[in-house]
Parts: C-alpha cells; sequence; structure tokens
C-alpha cells in the first residue's frame, strides 16, 4: 500500500523488497519525480508487483518555490501518458497549446492580448500543466488504482547502495525522523536526477576501467545563466486601480522599464488550469544581474517598484514572499549533458540490475522545453524495451541503452543549439537566430524536399525521433551553406564579367 510516510514500519526489517516476490522480481526507485513515478506505473500496468519508491520530498504536492515549473507535455511525453491510460486527467489538469493567448504589458501599462499563432495545425496539442500537479496527477493514479502494488515512501533519501558477496543489491535509507531502512531489490531505478546517487555509485563501481557513467558536458550560451522563482498569488492585480486581475489560463509577458543589461528584466508567466493555484514568474539573469545583489525584502520591493511601474508591487508580493525570494540562492541552468552508459547487470541468471532514466542520464538548460518530456520517452522506450524481452531484464536493459542511446546524444546536442539565446544575454545573436528561424520556416515551405525548418520547431514532432531532427537541421544546414557560396561565386563572376566588359 503506498504512504506517505514509514513511521508505522518496524525499522529494524532487513531486506525490505525480498517479501511477496512475484514472478517479474521486486523494484526499488530512487527519486518520486515524474520519471520515477512514471517508472512505477509503466511496471505496475505491466504485471510487477512490490514496486517500491523513496522520495525526499515532504509529498506529492509539495510546493518548492525554486521548483515551481510549469511543464508542456507534447506528444512525446504523452505517448507514455496515453499508454498509463491518464490522458483525460492530463486534459483536465492541463491547459491546452492550441487555446493559448498571451498578453503583453509594457512598463507604461499598455497591453496587447495574442492569440498564439498555431505554426503546425496538424501537430499533437501540449498542455501545459505546473509540475506540483503533474506530480500529484501520477501519484493519485498509485493512489487510485495500484496501490496494492506500488509503495510510495515520502521524507525518504537513499544514503548508500552496494553489492553483496554474491552481487545481490542492497540498498540503504533514511527517513526524516532518523528511521533506517535496508533494501534489496532485483532491480534498482534511478530516477534521482543530475546529482543522483544511483549513477554516482555506478561510476565509482566501474572506475578506473570505465566511463560509461560519467557525465559528458556540451556547453551552450544559457547554460551560465541564474534563475530564481517568484510566487504570486492567484488572480494579482495587474493595474494600480485593481481593475484587471490574472486569468489562470491566459500567459503574461510583463514587461520591465531598466534597459541596462545588468537590471533588464522580465516576467514571463505560464498559463495554469486551476484559477486558484498559485502563480510563478521566471527571472532568469546573467550571473552579475543587480537582482543577485539584494539582501532583504525591502530592496527587493524597491528593484521590482522601479522595474515595473505598471504593476501594484507590494499588493502582489507579501511580505513573506519579498524576504523569501531575497534571500534565495536560486539555481543555476546546468550544462548540456549525458552519460552513455544506462544501465549495470550485477546477475545474468536470475538477473540483478541497475538501470537510470531522465535527468540521471541527460539534464540540459529549459531552453527547448523537453526536459519532462524526454524523461517520460525514456520511461516508454524501457516498457518497449521490456516488451520485447519478455521482461527479463538480463536482456531488456541492454536493449534499452541501444534503443536510447543515439536519441540522447542528438538530444542534448539540440540542446545546444537550438534555442539558447532566448534569454536577452545577447540582442545581437537573439535577432540573427529569429532571422534564421524564418529563413528555415520559409525555406521548408517553399521547398521542402531541401530545406527544414529549424529544429526548435522540428522538435515539437513528436513522430521525429531526437536523431532524425538532428539529421535534418543538419542537412538544411548544409543546404544553406551550398547555397550561400553559390551566391557569393555567383556575384564574384558576374562583377567579374562587368569588369572585363
Amino acid at each position: 500500500m503506498a504512504k506517505a510516510s514509514i513511521n508505522d514500519m518496524d525499522t529494524n526489517t532487513s531486506g525490505i523488497g525480498k517479501e511477496n516476490k512475484d514472478s517479474h522480481g521486486n523494484v526499488l526507485i530512487i527519486g518520486g519525480g515524474p520519471a520515477g513515478l512514471a517508472t512505477a506505473l509503466m511496471l505496475a500496468k505491466r504485471g510487477w508487483s512490490n514496486i517500491t519508491v523513496l522520495e525526499q520530498r515532504v509529498a506529492a504536492d509539495y510546493y518548492e518555490p525554486d521548483k515551481a515549473f510549469n511543464y508542456l507535455i507534447d506528444g512525446r511525453g504523452q505517448k507514455l501518458i496515453e499508454y498509463l491510460g491518464i490522458k483525460d486527467e492530463l486534459i483536465k489538469a492541463g491547459v491546452p497549446s492550441k487555446e493559448l493567448y498571451l498578453t503583453f504589458i509594457q512598463a507604461d501599462g499598455s497591453r496587447k492580448t495574442l492569440n498564439l499563432p498555431i505554426i503546425d495545425p496538424n501537430r499533437k496539442t501540449a498542455y501545459w500543466i505546473s509540475r506540483k500537479t503533474f506530480v500529484l496527477l501520477l501519484y493519485q493514479e498509485i493512489i487510485q488504482n495500484w496501490e496494492d502494488k506500488i509503495t510510495v515512501f515520502f521524507q525518504t533519501k537513499c544514503t548508500q547502495i552496494s553489492k553483496s558477496d554474491n552481487n545481490s543489491l542492497e540498498v540503504f535509507a533514511e527517513s526524516e525522523n532518523g528511521d533506517r531502512f535496508k533494501f534489496e531489490p532485483d532491480l534498482l531505478v534511478g530516477a534521482d536526477g543530475i546529482h543522483s546517487v544511483v549513477r554516482s555509485t555506478l561510476r565509482e563501481w566501474e572506475k578506473p576501467t570505465s566511463d560509461r557513467f560519467d557525465m559528458k558536458l556540451f556547453p551552450s550560451p544559457s547554460s551560465s545563466l541564474r534563475y530564481k522563482v517568484l510566487s504570486l498569488p492567484p488572480k494579482f492585480p495587474l493595474d494600480h486601480h485593481a481593475e484587471e486581475y490574472a486569468v489562470s489560463e491566459m500567459t503574461y509577458a510583463i514587461r520591465g522599464a531598466f534597459s541596462d543589461r545588468r537590471r533588464s528584466i522580465s516576467l514571463g508567466i505560464l498559463p495554469i488550469k486551476n484559477p486558484d493555484e498559485a502563480r510563478t514568474a521566471n527571472i532568469i539573469t546573467p550571473l552579475d544581474h543587480e537582482i543577485w545583489k539584494l539582501k532583504n525584502g525591502e530592496e527587493l520591493y524597491q528593484f521590482l517598484e522601479e522595474a515595473f511601474p505598471q504593476l501594484p508591487i507590494r499588493q502582489i508580493i507579501s511580505p513573506e514572499e519579498a524576504e523569501r525570494f531575497a534571500k534565495s540562492e536560486g539555481g543555476y541552468f546546468p550544462i548540456p549533458q549525458y552519460c552513455s552508459g544506462f544501465y549495470c547487470l550485477l546477475q545474468q541468471g536470475d538477473a540483478v540490475g541497475v538501470v537510470l532514466i531522465g535527468d540521471t542520464i541527460h539534464c540540459f538548460p529549459p531552453d527547448i522545453g523537453q526536459g519532462v518530456n524526454a524523461a517520460l520517452e525514456d520511461v516508454y522506450i524501457l516498457n518497449e524495451a521490456l516488451s520485447k524481452s519478455d521482461d527479463d531484464i538480463s536482456f531488456a536493459l541492454p536493449l534499452y541503452e541501444s534503443l536510447r542511446i543515439d536519441d540522447t546524444k542528438a538530444l542534448v546536442r539540440l540542446a545546444q543549439t537550438s534555442f539558447p539565446w532566448q534569454y536577452n544575454q545577447d540582442r545581437l545573436r537573439q535577432f540573427l537566430w529569429g532571422i534564421n528561424f524564418f529563413l528555415r520556416l520559409k525555406l521548408s515551405r517553399l521547398l521542402p524536399y531541401l530545406f527544414s525548418p529549424q529544429s526548435f520547431f522540428l522538435i515539437q514532432n513528436y513522430q521525429l525521433s531526437y536523431q532524425e531532427v538532428l539529421v535534418k537541421e543538419r542537412r538544411t544546414t548544409q543546404m544553406l551553406y551550398l547555397f550561400s557560396l553559390m551566391t557569393i561565386f555567383g556575384i564574384l563572376a558576374l562583377f567579374g564579367i562587368l569588369n572585363y566588359s
């Protein structure tokens, strides 16, 4: 039975996870975010039981201000959502991309609302949903339909992973209140993110003979940026006269008054379905921005009142939130990275193995909106590998790696190049990126057999693998270089002819 704590369990029990063993073996999943819970649901749907998930957070719907992200679940992520049978729940909880409106609010108070154009009307509808709501959606599916197979322990972290003398796994965990536990899973799933304990353990086991579990780094222009998340109340006022209030399903782009790069700031507020849910604004800046020098809530108030004269800042942001935000260290966009090892088998007969998914194997800035979608697709591919291997992990895990590794490499390369200039780090390069985007889009419509749209657009087509997107992007780049050279040589030839005559 899935529970929110383990206080009622016998803390002296050894070998948790070996009880009630079925034909598939026992599973321990480290990390109860989207990837971890989705993996648990996928395995339960396949008939696995005795699945345990360890999660450090307090609860599925725990609100972390600096991790209050919004997801856009597109066709890639929806492949798994549909397999799990929870597409209707996603539709109910999300805001569809094809009904999206954006309101620009300038520093002088002027505003304009646009129905965002759909570049490809045939593209599958994607859904905006907050991270908290999406994780809760997955957890509720466990509670309602799979609590006889899946147990979720919150406020519990993995402290150590080791191999016994007979090559069995031993995983040690500790709860928030100090209770300690030992697990002996047949399958260990690492869904614990970029700083994965599971991957780090595998790396130590394989040193110095292999670097399969080392993250390979590929810097991008956005990987040095810092961010903070500002929490806003639902239905907050958009003017000083309280004549207009924020609408939950509306997207807002609120422009600041400063033009100086070290003070310039905007608020981007993404839509959510629940009108009573708090809104969030991601503030993304270079390392030397003034916002990182603010020491307390009053300094933040003064800065934001100058930056956004069109907004009643003190009515929108509570003193508690202002103080929290000022003291928060925020976070850094990660460098695009991946590891080439996705699994480890400890035994070949009665297989005991470890598999990695999500940010544990690939991580990058949010430029292309594929973090959660790529993680859900990882789980979908793992499901395919299990299907083709009759759930024998000694065959399924190597197959999963072979099916996913090339796409992972392509994904990280696309994260480097597709849209890293969208944060106003360099206005010239952002302008050039825009020219490149629309040039490729126009040429792809005029000469579709020679040119493809820019990769940021292609990624939205879930029917194309990341490898196929990268191939199309590179082919179009080569064609553009070829046409550019032909144009240059043509002009030079014409200039020579005119001079000769």
